[in-house]
């Protein structure tokens, strides 16, 4: 068994699909704006597991995005290879930081706003 796709809610989904492919630099599986259904996928892995980019319309799921975001929780975790490389290119792009890349016990992390309603964590593991 394998993860085909997950979620993260949105709070404007065409506005995240273009901050997921334009600056974050992930490729369209799938995007029919007038249904409000976008997934992307890693450009290194284009047919791996799909990140559907979901409207919060449901009560349930705005409560739940808003709550994370108010706590400053990352809603989902992205793996990079040189996190030092990865917050020079997004900060170039305009992507703004709430934590900036920091030594932890398993290895390095960053945290930043994906203008959508999320905190996204960058993850660089030491081997």
């Amino acid at each position: 068994m394998k993860i085909a796709m997950t979620s993260v809610y949105v709070n404007d989904t065409q506005k995240a699909f273009r901050f997921y492919t334009e600056v974050l630099g992930f490729a369209s599986r799938m995007h029919i704006p007038e249904a409000n259904l976008a997934i992307v996928v890693s450009s290194d892995d284009p047919s791996g597991t799909g990140l559907l980019l979901e409207p919060n319309e449901h009560p349930v799921a705005k409560a739940y995005q808003e709550g994370l975001y108010t706590t400053g929780l990352p809603v989902i975790t992205f793996g990079v290879d040189d996190i030092g490389k990865e917050y020079e290119r997004l900060t170039g792009l305009g992507v703004v930081f709430r934590k900036t890349p920091a030594p932890t016990e398993w290895g390095m992390e960053a945290i930043f706003d994906d203008t959508c309603g999320n905190y996204i964590q960058l993850a660089q593991v030491t081997k």
